[in-house]
């Protein structure tokens, strides 16, 4: 797990605080179908800011949802889903259209940060994942590994949080 000296991030007006403890999981770039569609329905809202990155991607901070809280501006906080019986909930802050996390309403033990949240705190990319799933013509960065799927490397640092979750470490 990566050590992010943040202690919150906030919306672009600030209207809406999230207190984060802890390190964070991972660091990364999402490419999937999933994650292309949502970004461009939150830039679709009114004064929303680009969401995407390097040719598709959305960046992520992920936590586990335990080292989550919201300080404050629960009220402007909205959930959009691609789908209604989607367990994916992008949340953003309704009082400057910021995307602020992703949360699930199924099992999953973590969120997924939007990394604009963190401004100049915002740690490096670790990897750009799915990227079999990048638009047609997308070049990217040679910065940081990108990988077609999900490596076992990320997996093993979900499992680990989860059992660190689990044993309240």
């Amino acid at each position: 797990m990566m050590e992010v000296d943040v202690s919150h991030v906030s919306c672009r007006c600030g209207k809406v605080e999230l207190g984060l403890s802890g390190k964070a999981i991972a660091c990364l770039s999402c490419y999937c179908d999933d994650c292309q569609a949502g970004a461009r329905q939150i830039e679709a809202l009114p004064g929303a800011e680009e969401v995407t990155k390097d040719g598709g991607g959305t960046e992520y901070v992920m936590y586990r949802e335990d080292r989550m809280a919201i300080r404050k501006g629960a009220a402007h906080l909205n959930d959009v889903k691609l789908r209604e019986d989607s367990a994916t909930l992008r949340v953003v802050a309704s009082c400057c259209n910021s995307p602020m996390y992703l949360n699930f309403s199924d099992s999953r033990h973590w969120v997924s940060l939007y990394r604009a949240r963190f401004k100049d705190d915002a740690p490096p990319l670790e990897v750009r994942m799915c990227t079999k799933f990048k638009p047609e013509g997308a070049v990217l960065p040679d910065d940081v590994p990108s990988l077609s799927s999900y490596s076992i490397k990320f997996m093993g640092k979900l499992l680990a949080s989860r059992v660190a979750m689990m044993f309240g470490r």
